[in-house]
């Protein structure tokens, strides 16, 4: 199914890429994850109700409106840049319509995703290689005082992950790859693949 199909089904507006760049090279520009990616993806890696998803760099929010469609999961979305933000929110009322009891169940905050405080509820956290390893490496560093504070089973999700993701969470003590998922009609060596990652 094509994004734009996707998006009216959601009756939402996720489509299309940033325009220019970020004024800080440590954050990167916005580009949806591909629908069609994101469900091959999540047939096979099946989500709880009682999850609560963080997207960092959430952009309008696609992520979190088709997994709530999905599986009814919870979910939050970072975002810096306050044009998708407001989109994201305004994309927020039209998923929800009339059903104003849920619309609490998917959030945004406007804010850098080093300074967002890790929600104890929170348990999967995506990144679609939104900032620099830098950055990546502050929120990892969040979410692993967060579980030291509140004891709950973590996975971390990457879609085209860089090497530099891929070497931090390798070579740290406390992760363990779960699970490796290749787009369909690329090969094992692309970097069109999510890796799951699970907190030791």
């Amino acid at each position: 199914m094509k994004g734009k199909d996707y998006d009216k089904i959601l009756r939402i507006k996720t489509e299309g890429e940033q325009v220019g760049f970020n004024s800080s090279f440590h954050y990167h520009r916005y580009e949806p994850t591909p629908y069609e990616y994101l469900t091959s993806f999540f047939e096979e890696y099946k989500l709880k109700k009682t999850d609560r998803i963080v997207d960092f760099g959430c952009g309008k929010g696609r992520l979190l409106f088709l997994l709530h469609h999905l599986f009814q999961t919870k979910g939050i979305g970072i975002e810096m840049n306050e044009e998708f933000y407001a989109e994201a929110l305004s994309n927020k009322w039209s998923y929800f319509g009339n059903k104003k009891k849920k619309v609490e169940q998917i959030q945004f905050l406007l804010c850098k995703a080093e300074d967002y405080s890790i929600n104890p509820h929170d348990n999967i956290f995506y990144f679609f290689n939104p900032f620099s390893v830098q950055i990546f490496n502050k929120v990892i560093n969040n979410i692993l005082l967060s579980a030291e504070q509140h004891i709950r089973d973590i996975k971390i999700i990457m879609y085209y992950p860089t090497d530099e993701y891929i070497y931090l969470l390798e070579e740290h003590p406390s992760f363990l790859m779960e699970a490796e998922f290749t787009v369909p009609l690329f090969n094992e060596e692309s970097r069109e693949k999510f890796l799951i990652y699970s907190l030791l």
